[in-house]
């Protein structure tokens, strides 16, 4: 995708639904906020069948399950995707405890062992990436960088502080 179709085939707004999520500390409100910027910031994002954007993505979890409300700039409707978030849990669980051995680390190991901690981390945020791009598959096209700030996003809406 390149020229007028990178405007076009994008996020300029993603919302996350109170209801769905609540309020949460300060600090993961700001980790939210953040992964939220970084998506809008840079994505390729593009509804199987649709050139039509750009597009807003309205987050909320129904039943464990992460809802897609995907509406054009005019807020006219495009589609909605529900997405189980079962094929997640491991990861988001795995990638959750190796952070915090990343954080650990960062006060009290030396450098290699922290290097060696963020390679590990950094394969389980890839895995998880994967795994949401071969899910959207076939309802909602993405890059694997856009994949990675949309399952950073993910995981910072379970992020319990």
């Amino acid at each position: 995708m390149s020229g007028e179709n990178d405007s076009k085939n994008r996020l300029i707004d993603v919302v996350l639904d109170s209801d769905s999520f609540g309020r949460a500390a300060p600090d993961i409100e700001h980790e939210r906020a953040v992964a939220v910027f970084d998506l809008i910031e840079e994505n390729s994002f593009r509804p199987a069948g649709d050139d039509d954007g750009p597009y807003k993505l309205n987050l909320s979890l129904v039943e464990k399950r992460l809802v897609f409300n995907i509406t054009r700039d005019d807020d006219s409707p495009v589609t909605t995707h529900v997405l189980s978030l079962t094929p997640f849990k491991r990861v988001i669980k795995d990638y959750f405890m190796i952070c915090e051995s990343y954080y650990e680390a960062i006060r009290t190991s030396s450098p290699a062992q922290i290097e060696a901690i963020d390679m590990g981390r950094r394969g389980l945020h890839n895995e998880g990436s994967q795994t949401l791009q071969d899910r959207l598959q076939g309802k909602i096209e993405v890059d694997f960088d856009t994949a990675r700030r949309l399952f950073t996003l993910i995981c910072v809406l379970h992020w319990r502080g």
